[in-house]
């Protein structure tokens, strides 16, 4: 994608516990909607291929349960 937000966005997906350790690694504001949002467009974008190649987005502790804990 080209935006070190999106980057740490998928790193800690589903880990977003690990956040606060991973920006202290960077030393700069960070600002912490950019990361949400670029988080949650890589749940919703993986949904689709997920069920297409036959797995449970929806499943504890996948995409699905990622957004739905954001809310």
């Amino acid at each position: 994608q080209g935006d070190a937000l999106y980057d740490l966005a998928t790193f800690i997906l589903g880990h977003e516990e690990h956040l606060d350790d991973v920006i202290a690694g960077y030393g700069t504001d960070i600002d912490l909607d950019v990361i949400h949002a670029w988080s949650s467009l890589r749940s919703l974008l993986a949904v689709r291929p997920l069920i297409e190649q036959g797995f449970d987005p929806f499943a504890p502790g996948c995409e699905v349960d990622v957004l739905r804990s954001r809310m």
